[in-house]
């Protein structure tokens, strides 16, 4: 769903309102957390289980890649000890 075009104003207090019909597009109610960023200037409101989500599948990504990681660091270690021993004799 797309809806542009909604004027809003901050208030002296720097809040600002989100219409109706732009919560009701996100799935948002009334006393959720958002979750806010800034990004190239445009400031982003998602839900707060959208960026928990969002955040998950990163982690889970991060997690497919481990062993490729932890592979590499132990060869690195490898490298080391087998140095540190030619040099100890």
């Amino acid at each position: 769903m797309n809806i542009t075009g909604i004027l809003t104003r901050i208030n002296p207090n720097g809040r600002i309102v989100i219409p109706a019909v732009i919560r009701k597009g996100m799935g948002v109610k009334l006393g959720e957390t958002v979750v806010l960023s800034l990004e190239g200037g445009i400031l982003r409101i998602q839900a707060q289980r959208a960026g928990s989500r969002a955040t998950q599948d990163r982690l889970e990504n991060a997690e497919a890649e481990t062993p490729a990681l932890h592979k590499a660091k132990s060869e690195q270690t490898g490298d080391s000890a087998s140095e540190a021993d030619e040099w100890l004799g």
